[in-house]
């Protein structure tokens, strides 16, 4: 049994809804089932309240329970997951700390702390209080509070950072000015004998020491305090962390120097020496460090804080015929809100009077302004161009697309990754094995080294409780998740789910839908070719008219397409259909004619005149339509599915990326064919439903390996979650968005190779990362404890292992940081090219130009 599900012995009651209860019996049924649950004294279930009053005589697995009714045929409610601001943590053996506090509280199901965003995401079974949990947080040693599930940006999170920032800053400053003169009295005394000489002829080496002692004082418990404060504690709860490090080492060096300052005679002769400046120097060094990765820790968020700052404070709304400037939360649903040109328009909504461009680059990534007139819809954040516009708003708050873009951004970046499971078991032991390899080194030292061994021991110690502070490995991953997410969303990919970080790098292949996905979603006139003697505009605008009699899809198509090409349609005089074969009407005079080759033969027209470009729409999966203008064959046209224009690059970006691309639709084999050969898609499965889908992308993970799908339409959800990474065109159904894994907001399949090269970026950096982490200890701790010494006559200072030990946090925030430098893929290059051409160059900014 995992004892972090489990309820204690000393909570003997606890509630759980029931959903699914009809009548009686099915109450007694629940009841059977929970009574046969080993541990379970008593079980009362409430058909009204549908909810189970449950005895427990000892410790009883919460998800034992949760099955049991289940298999009885009912399910338990499950409580919305809870986040909780985490205040306190400082390396990684703090995040396994508060996880494993979380997971004991009866009844919760998963915890996962993330040392970056200091953020715990908590899912839990019904009826597991808030309260609980941060009990169990402050329990652990650290400070939480409940995290506005509505909010979309913690401004207090900020402000406490900013504040914790200042505080680091002030303290490094009180501790680095206290902290010279120590080392100089000292290190410059053994270093260089004109100051040894100068020391002694003047104050004196004891009036020296007692200097050095009065100043470390005040550093270890001014600016050093927050060590002792936070890593005592752990420590006698037997959950040291690096606090606890720090202040054990601190500590041993700081009592040392005070005995042989104050009461020399208790040390071995030849052992009296001081060593405030190791302890003075740590202290500050490590406070450098904090104030450099709190600095780094900011840059990981700009991309949160970059949307947020997309979002207007104030809106004009039209209320009792007047125009009143208000607060953007109090617009509610349904004002009328007026944009000025250059402003940002403050809610989603839809445009009611007025034509303006909107530039939507934050949300789509695409550069070019989109035109918007009544009826379009329009997105909050987005900046307004050149006219003045009126909209009804349509969402408010966090509806909004922007909130929602905000709120999945935060999430995947507070998530783990698979790789995180494995610093997770590494940290849960880490800091308990540094201090147990710190006292074996003591030891060794003590009982085998040279004289004076006691000195030996002691420095060689508190150099190995410096030097491996986990800090590194707790932010190894999350950072480069923060960034990498962040910077997806700046070139508008949405990772919903971290993991799906590390899966697309896995991917092999890529199986797309047809329609909206690979082409526009909706019919248009793709072809128009003319006879001799014909001219386009006069055809098209004669052929539109007509067509525009009739409400079937591909007469909309054309009838746009003279719209698009502002042609004057002419007025119909009679309209007639030939069931079978087209249409004919009169228009300004003029017999026109409209359908298939058959028709023009029924006609007596011989079609072979465009049978090259029969062939040609034919191979295309196209089917022609010929148009006959008083009696003269006049022009062939086709109406398709047109291919988006960024599909053939895209297509091409997969392959250079050594991915294999699968087409699954349900459209006919023929059209589906031939637009694969159009495109070199490697594989294609036509005309299945839904349900053949979802067997498609089985066999396709079976024969390939790890598969992405990519989807837009209701129909395509099955197959999103069926996926190992499904991506969902952003201007898709909602239905798909929710069962994907990555939101593609441009809906275009350039984003596709974006995110896979995105990912591998990512997982590459997590992996530099992991590397400097844990080499760096473990090339360094054998150095600390003095492995060296007996071959080189070498050792570690610990002054030294405290700068080496904030140098690899700082290398690795830096190292994180140089995702915001990524860019797509080009057609032609893979996605290591890619990252090493985006390293040097800066990064596009998610704010447009206004």
């Amino acid at each position: 049994m995992n004892p972090s599900h489990a309820a204690r012995a000393d909570q003997t009651t606890i509630s759980l809804p029931i959903e699914g209860m009809t009548c009686a019996s099915c109450v007694g049924r629940v009841e059977r089932a929970i009574k046969a649950v080993p541990g379970v004294i008593r079980a009362n279930v409430n058909l009204a309240t549908e909810r189970a009053e449950i005895g427990l005589a000892g410790l009883v697995d919460h998800s034992a329970l949760v099955k049991a009714i289940a298999d009885a045929g009912y399910t338990v409610a499950a409580a919305a997951p809870v986040e909780l601001a985490i205040q306190g943590m400082t390396c990684a053996s703090c995040v396994g700390r508060v996880e494993r506090a979380l997971k004991a509280v009866p009844g919760v199901v998963s915890a996962a702390v993330n040392l970056a965003t200091e953020r715990a995401r908590i899912e839990r079974g019904a009826g597991v209080d808030t309260a609980a949990l941060i009990q169990a947080v402050k329990d652990s040693g650290y400070e939480a509070t409940v995290v506005d599930p509505g909010a979309t940006a913690d401004d207090s999170a900020a402000e406490r950072r900013d504040a914790e920032t200042t505080e680091l800053r002030r303290d490094l400053a009180i501790a680095a000015v206290l902290s010279a003169p120590v080392f100089a009295l000292e290190m410059g005394s053994h270093l260089i004998p004109g100051i040894h000489h100068l020391v002694a002829g003047t104050i004196g080496m004891q009036a020296s020491w007692w200097l050095q002692f009065a100043l470390t004082t005040v550093v270890l418990f001014g600016p050093g305090l927050r060590f002792f404060k936070k890593g005592l504690p752990a420590l006698w709860r037997l959950g040291p962390d690096m606090n606890s490090l720090v202040a054990v080492g601190t500590l041993a060096a700081y009592g040392y120097s005070l005995v042989a300052t104050s009461a020399p005679g208790l040390l071995p002769d030849g052992t009296v020496n001081v060593y405030y400046e190791a302890a003075a120097v740590i202290v500050t060094l490590i406070l450098l460090g904090r104030t450099l990765e709190a600095k780094a820790k900011g840059r990981t968020s700009q991309a949160i804080k970059r949307l947020v700052g997309l979002q207007a404070k104030t809106a004009r709304v039209r209320r009792d015929g007047k125009v009143l400037e208000i607060p953007v939360g109090a617009v509610v649903q349904g004002d009328i809100v007026e944009i000025r040109p250059g402003e940002r328009v403050p809610v989603d909504g839809e445009v009611v009077d007025g034509t303006s461009f909107i530039d939507e680059s934050m949300i789509t990534g695409e550069p070019v302004p989109v035109e918007k007139t009544a009826g379009t819809e329009v997105v909050g954040g987005t900046v307004n161009q050149t006219g003045a516009l009126g909209i009804r708003a349509t969402a408010v708050g966090g509806a909004t697309v922007l909130a929602q873009i905000i709120r999945m951004v935060e999430q995947a970046q507070g998530s783990k990754l698979p790789i995180q499971a494995v610093v997770d078991k590494v940290t849960m032991w880490f800091v308990p094995a540094v201090m147990g390899l710190a006292a074996l080194t003591f030891l060794v030292w003590l009982f085998v080294g040279p004289e004076p061994a006691l000195t030996f021991g002691l420095v060689n110690a508190v150099a190995v409780l410096i030097i491996a502070c986990p800090c590194a490995m707790g932010l190894a991953t999350p950072t480069s998740i923060m960034v990498g997410t962040g910077r997806g969303a700046e070139l508008g990919i949405l990772f919903r789910k971290g993991e799906a970080l590390q899966l697309l790098k896995e991917a092999k292949v890529v199986a797309v839908d047809k329609t909206g996905t690979l082409t526009e979603g909706k019919p248009a006139l793709t072809d128009l070719d003319l006879a001799i003697g014909f001219d386009r505009a006069q055809v098209l605008a004669r052929i539109a008219a007509v067509e525009a009699k009739s409400e079937h899809p591909i007469a909309r198509a054309i009838v746009a397409a003279a719209e698009a090409e502002k042609l004057h349609l002419p007025a119909v005089e009679t309209f007639s259909s030939v069931t079978g074969y087209g249409v004919r009407a009169q228009v300004m005079g003029s017999r026109v004619e409209i359908g298939s080759d058959h028709y023009m033969v029924l006609l007596g027209l011989d079609p072979a005149a465009f049978a090259r470009t029969a062939q040609r729409l034919g191979d295309e999966g196209k089917t022609p339509l010929y148009a006959a203008i008083d009696g003269k064959l006049a022009a062939v046209i086709a109406v398709a599915d047109p291919i988006k224009a960024t599909t053939p690059e895209a297509i091409k970006a997969l392959h250079d990326l050594g991915l294999k691309v699968a087409m699954i639709t349900g459209d006919n084999r023929r059209t589906a064919e031939a637009i694969a050969r159009r495109l070199g898609i490697d594989e294609v499965v036509a005309e299945v439903l839904p349900e053949g889908k979802v067997e498609a992308v089985k066999r396709l993970k079976r024969e390939h390996g790890r598969l992405a799908y990519v989807g837009d339409g209701i129909n395509d959800a099955p197959a999103l979650a069926e996926a190992d990474v499904g991506l969902a065109i952003g201007t898709g159904t909602d239905v798909a968005i929710e069962a994907a894994d990555v939101v593609l907001m441009s809906g275009s399949l350039n984003g596709v190779a974006t995110a896979i090269a995105l990912s591998k970026a990512t997982i590459g950096n997590i992996g530099q990362n992991l590397f400097w982490a844990f080499v760096y200890n473990a090339a360094l701790i054998p150095v600390a404890a003095g492995a060296l010494y007996p071959a080189y006559g070498l050792l570690l200072s610990p002054v030294f292992a405290a700068g080496a030990m904030a140098l690899s946090s700082v290398f690795v925030l830096g190292n994180a940081l140089r995702l915001k430098r990524f860019r797509p893929p080009l057609a032609g290059e893979g996605a290591s090219a890619a990252a090493g051409r985006s390293a040097g160059r800066a990064h596009k900014p998610l704010t447009p130009a206004a």
